[in-house]
């Protein structure tokens, strides 16, 4: 197979192209720009383009396929030659697809908990030796890729809802067809692909419809607005496995899980990352596991990277960092450090960072998601409205949006920092979320200072 990748820089593009080439495939790409860790990781498996740019000469009959990625434009000269040539072009979900026509297919789709619920099924498949293929959004212990192509009877894929490429707008979850699929909740997001609530339910509406027949839909019975979607859209050809949170207690801040009767600690904690659990079992028991071995290797999980990620931890104080930046997220993050550690002060700091994070009209969404923490800062850089092209965002109108007694609301990362360095951090938990990096703000003197000051 000769594979050519427009846009081969992208987060998961590379990793596809690496993957690819690991099987066998003749891979080639273009991009404009390609930045780390995708530079090096092209570069060590000799796919880095000599040149940056976009050269239609690249593009000849004998290929068998074109993946495109979400960088490339309509215009784009390869592209252009690609249609002129008439050669097969995919978007990387279909192509995912292509790869995986004759694999048990598992999509986990939601707003929120899809990379920890990948996460956490190909933690445990992996050290039960079970074989499979995956594509998740996250760097994961104890694999060196993101995406995995093989000749793997089972693919584990985290189903986006975002647009699959510049010529195909539905969303990637919709190119699938999973034989399992999972829905985590639904809470609104992108506002800038789907600008009403409604239109994004839609997407899940057609995520079910594309379920193969005689599949399994797992769903979190506890969404209401999930609840009731299934409810509407019900199919008599597909199986149903509703879940809830499996039993288990906290302790002096641990966590022990209970299923069928076999018990373990865990290493992550919170309701979010229960319901997650429980989805992932009810998925690994669909692939043939049994609950001793899920509890045995669910165990060892310690999450994914930037999901409530402990950076550093004394008796004192632990620090944490998480990708939240959705409502749903911020608020299910900060109830799990709450519920952990119940007499330990809060600081939650949150950056809001994407399209719908800096819109003014979407600020009402975050009406209360950060009510459990005893201190709680907004951060937010002009220059990030600047790139976005969306207007200025005042202060007041992020503090009428959140509705918490006495927020803290900062532009300049100097002023957050000093915020930072100010406050007392004895018996207490700091919480940093963001999508991005708050500007550049230094944590590793931050945790230096919070330690050993």
């Amino acid at each position: 197979m000769y594979v050519h990748f427009i846009a081969i820089g992208g987060s998961v593009m590379h990793q596809l192209a690496i993957a690819l080439k690991r099987k066998g495939y003749i891979v080639s790409g273009s991009d404009d720009e390609i930045f780390e860790p995708a530079l090096s990781n092209l570069r060590k498996n000799d796919l880095l383009p000599e040149q940056m740019g976009w050269f239609p000469g690249k593009i000849v009959s004998s290929m068998d396929s074109i993946i495109l990625g979400m960088h490339a434009r309509e215009d784009n000269p390869e592209l252009k030659r690609a249609k002129e040539l008439g050669l097969k072009i995919y978007s990387f979900p279909e192509y995912i697809y292509q790869e995986s026509k004759n694999k048990v297919r598992v999509a986990v789709g939601g707003s929120h908990g899809k990379t920890s619920t990948t996460s956490m099924i190909m933690h445990v498949l992996k050290n039960a030796g079970q074989t499979f293929d995956y594509l998740v959004g996250a760097q994961l212990e104890g694999f060196d890729q993101s995406v995995n192509i093989t000749e793997a009877p089972v693919i584990v894929c985290e189903a986006d809802e975002y647009p699959a490429s510049v010529l195909e707008k539905r969303p990637k979850f919709h190119f699938l067809f999973p034989n399992i699929a999972v829905i985590t909740g639904i809470a609104w997001d992108h506002i800038n692909v789907f600008p009403t609530f409604d239109f994004y339910l839609e997407q899940f509406s057609l995520f079910i419809k594309k379920i193969k027949p005689g599949g399994l839909l797992i769903y979190n019975e506890l969404d209401m607005v999930l609840f009731k979607l299934i409810k509407e859209n019900h199919r008599s050809d597909i199986r149903y496995e509703p879940y809830h949170l499996p039993t288990y207690f906290i302790e002096d801040g641990k966590t022990e899980v209970i299923i069928e009767g076999h018990k373990s600690e865990l290493k992550v904690f919170g309701n979010h990352n229960l319901l997650n659990l429980q989805a992932a079992w009810l998925v690994c028991r669909e692939l043939g596991l049994d609950a001793a071995t899920f509890v045995k290797h669910i165990a060892t999980f310690s999450g994914a990277s930037k999901r409530l990620e402990l950076l550093a931890s004394n008796e004192q104080c632990n620090i944490y960092r998480d990708f939240a930046h959705a409502p749903s997220k911020v608020k299910a993050t900060i109830e799990a450090l709450s519920q952990q550690f119940p007499h330990r002060k809060l600081i939650a700091v949150l950056e809001l960072h994407t399209f719908s994070s800096l819109n003014a009209k979407f600020m009402k969404e975050y009406k209360h998601a950060m009510d459990n923490a005893d201190r709680s800062a907004v951060f937010y850089s002009t220059h990030a409205l600047e790139l976005k092209r969306l207007p200025p965002l005042p202060i007041e109108t992020i503090k009428e949006g959140f509705d918490v007694t006495n927020l803290e609301v900062f532009t300049e990362r100097e002023a957050l920092e000093s915020w930072l360095w100010n406050q007392d951090y004895s018996n207490t938990n700091l919480l940093l979320m963001s999508s991005g990096t708050f500007d550049g703000i230094n944590i590793p003197g931050l945790i230096k200072h919070i330690f050993f000051t």
